[in-house]
């Protein structure tokens, strides 16, 4: 049995690509799960969430219920790190530090910077810290996030692959190098919560835009290491403005509510997209 989810952020109102990657999701499975994605508690508000669940009941969707809520998943997420612990690190950089390392690399003689799908890739300061060192400013109370040691972690599952609509892709687990997995502000990042969900949920297809499609490979890595079920992807071309780029939340002119008010039916979305 096919299950699907669709899982949007409640940081403002749904808008027509919305719309069709829920559509996406419901039409590709014979379950489909609605999940809250409201770890970013500094930008999430109830109203957006009441709003999610009146345009998708909007558009004709039903959902299983009970609807997932991130925010209400901390200690899956605590359990996720301590399974990973002997893949991880801490990482005491600041924001403004890893930019200095970077560019110092890219002045370098022969310097090469690699870039990832989110920019340039962390260089790696803080994984060559010795143990005594990181127990020193752990003990003095350092910010620190937790990242990946990709190398590592890659080591230890060998090789990996996904499948993509029905052609199996091979992962390149250091493509986004070591991510971030939580921060003090952020109790568990996009990459893991999504792994860590979806396996809670039972997923067997994740569908989404072609955009997150390199999100597969660090993704597929964390499942391997926590030894989750491997899912299928399908993943959907995205629904672009006049000028072909991504809409925005910030755009009312596409949100569905302000559609609606507008007296558009869901018929008339299908249209439009």
């Amino acid at each position: 049995m096919i299950v699907t989810r669709f899982a949007p952020s409640p940081t403002g109102y749904l808008h027509l690509g919305h719309a069709f990657a829920a559509w996406e999701a419901a039409r590709a499975g014979a379950r489909f799960l609605l999940r809250i994605e409201d770890l970013d508690q500094g930008r999430a508000r109830e109203e957006f969430i009441a709003g999610i669940f009146e345009d998708l009941a909007w558009l004709g969707l039903t959902w299983e219920e009970p609807v997932l809520r991130q925010s209400r998943r901390m200690d899956a997420y605590r359990g996720a790190l301590t399974a990973l612990a002997p893949f991880t690190y801490p990482c005491f950089c600041t924001r403004k530090e890893i930019s200095e390392e970077i560019a110092r690399a890219i002045e370098a003689p022969h310097g090469q910077s690699l870039h990832g799908p989110d920019g340039p890739l962390y260089p790696g300061t803080c994984r060559r810290l010795s143990a005594e060192e990181r127990a020193m400013r752990m003990a003095r109370g350092d910010a620190f996030a937790l990242r990946l040691d990709a190398a590592k972690a890659a080591a230890s599952v060998g090789h990996l692959s996904f499948t993509e609509h029905g052609h199996v892709h091979a992962v390149d687990p250091l493509l986004f190098g070591d991510v971030v997995l939580a921060r003090k502000d952020m109790p568990a990042s996009y990459h893991l919560a999504v792994v860590v969900d979806d396996a809670f949920q039972g997923v067997t297809l994740v569908t989404r835009g072609v955009d997150l499609l390199p999100a597969a490979h660090v993704q597929r890595l964390l499942q391997a290491l926590l030894r989750y079920p491997e899912p299928g992807y399908a993943h959907h071309r995205l629904i672009l403005d006049k000028d072909g780029r991504k809409f925005s939340k910030r755009d009312r002119s596409v949100t569905l509510r302000d559609l609606r008010a507008a007296g558009i039916t869901p018929s008339g979305v299908e249209a439009l997209l």
